[in-house]
């Protein structure tokens, strides 16, 4: 799909919470039926934060979008994008699953690799000759899985900064397959055993996060929420006049 198609839009990466996860849930929750509360709690309840792809400088949106879609289908929480220009674009395809992400964006790929490392996760890159297969990546307690630009592939801070690499089979004449196939074939396998493999912590994070996405005007609900609590605080607590 070409970048300049009336049906491309930018999206907006996840913004930073406004407040601790466990305030931004007290003060949406009611926004919401409780049975609207109740499905966001049961999809965060089967996050995991175990397996993150890293899309790093791909042109085509259909080829974002269709990732992102399966990665939110997949029980994938958090996508690690690198975008080729300013804006991170996007196509219909998605069918919206970028709302119900942690979209964390990153200047180039050696920062990418930073701070995925410091976190925790092992990175692996997919080559011909790849070490492992995609379902072995299953076992892989945090695996951060690279998905480079569709002409030039993976850029080489990625490649060298890697912990592995892994190859998806095939038995025909291809050699290779559009990145989004890659994409959704690696993250079926990467992501099985992993379903609900999420903190307490994660989990309200999360339901935070979903109903920042779901309930209209959630930043001044929120921001307006955290005032009144402080405006209540203060005419709790008078100051005391002086003595003498």
């Amino acid at each position: 799909m070409r970048k300049d198609s009336p049906d491309v839009f930018a999206v907006r990466l996840t913004p930073p919470l406004l407040a601790r996860a466990d305030e931004v849930v007290q003060l949406l929750s009611s926004q919401v039926t409780p049975e609207r509360l109740a499905r966001i709690r049961e999809v965060a309840a089967r996050r995991s934060f175990g397996v993150v792809p890293v899309l790093e400088h791909l042109t085509d949106p259909f080829n974002t979008s269709a990732i992102m879609r399966s990665a939110e289908a997949f029980g994938v929480h958090r996508v690690e994008v690198i975008p080729e220009r300013e804006q991170f674009l996007a196509a219909p395809v998605s069918r919206g699953a970028h709302r119900w992400l942690e979209l964390r964006r990153h200047d180039d790929g050696a920062s990418c690799a930073r701070v995925l490392h410091e976190e925790g996760y092992e990175i692996f890159v997919a080559t011909m000759e790849g070490e492992l297969g995609p379902r072995d990546l299953a076992a892989r307690e945090k695996v951060a899985v690279v998905f480079g630009n569709e002409h030039a592939g993976v850029s080489s801070a990625l490649r060298e900064a890697a912990d592995g690499t892994y190859a998806v089979p095939m038995s025909g004449f291809v050699e290779s397959l559009n990145v989004s196939v890659a994409a959704a074939i690696t993250l079926f396998e990467a992501t099985r055993g992993r379903e609900g493999s999420i903190t307490p912590e994660q989990h309200t994070r999360v339901v935070a996060q979903l109903l920042m996405s779901t309930v209209t005007h959630s930043d001044a609900i929120v921001r307006e929420g955290l005032s009144g609590t402080a405006d209540a605080e203060d005419s709790g607590n008078p100051a005391q006049a002086p003595e003498g």
